[in-house]
């Protein structure tokens, strides 16, 4: 039996168009196998942060984030709200931007590196990514991403002791470090076999094409 194809994907759970893509990437998956992919798939997810200087609690709203740190204009940003709101209702995904609640993601990163470790990562990015977008959870709270965590099966004691003792801190920092060796500046970034780089939310047809295309060269 073939090995299976490793896919390691750089993003940040404050980013829509990473909870897009993922959700994107799982859509081109199953497009893979439906059209003969023999090989099965693993993810693996690393973090990156857009803006490490975002307040823990931010006040005001995704509009008022996106004016006042980025320096974009209202306008555009209520459209690019509007248009990634659009998206994600086509891929089953219901953003509720003017529930977010903008805060560092630092701390979030380091739990999935927790539940990586207990092989519940993909259950708690996927958790995460919904609690943040359509539910208004606050991921920069220690008690948040506990009780998050633990709706996965992680222990929730162990959550909080591993962010009161930055157990994982280390690990984050070396997800920059390889983003920055391979050049990555904007995310989600997927990673395939180590040798091939896909950008941005692209169609599920563009995932299993690559796939595709990979599977039949290693």
């Amino acid at each position: 039996m073939s090995r299976p194809l490793k896919i390691d994907v750089w993003s940040d759970l404050a980013c829509p168009w990473c909870f897009l893509g993922k959700r994107r990437l799982e859509e081109g998956v199953k497009q893979y196998r439906a059209e003969g992919g023999d090989r099965e798939v693993t993810l693996e997810f690393h973090s990156y942060e857009l803006s490490p200087d975002t307040p823990v609690d931010f006040a005001g709203s995704t509009v008022d984030f996106l004016v006042q740190h980025k320096g974009m204009g209202e306008a555009q940003v209520r459209q690019m709200v509007g248009r990634i709101t659009d998206l994600g209702t086509q891929e089953g995904l219901a953003y509720d931007f003017d529930a977010i609640q903008q805060t560092r993601t630092l701390k979030p990163h380091q739990v999935l590196h927790l539940a990586k470790a207990e092989d519940l990562q993909m259950a708690l990015v996927e958790r995460l990514f919904t609690a943040y977008f359509e539910e208004g959870a606050h991921l920069g709270h220690d008690d948040v991403l506990a009780d998050l965590a633990a709706e996965v099966g992680l222990d929730r004691d162990g959550v909080l002791r591993a962010l009161d003792e930055g157990t994982y801190a280390a690990a984050v920092d070396a997800d920059l470090a390889q983003a920055r060796a391979y050049g990555i500046s904007s995310v989600p970034f997927f990673v395939i076999e180590g040798r091939y780089g896909v950008s941005g939310a692209q169609e599920p047809a563009t995932f299993a094409q690559v796939l595709a295309k990979v599977s039949a060269e290693v």
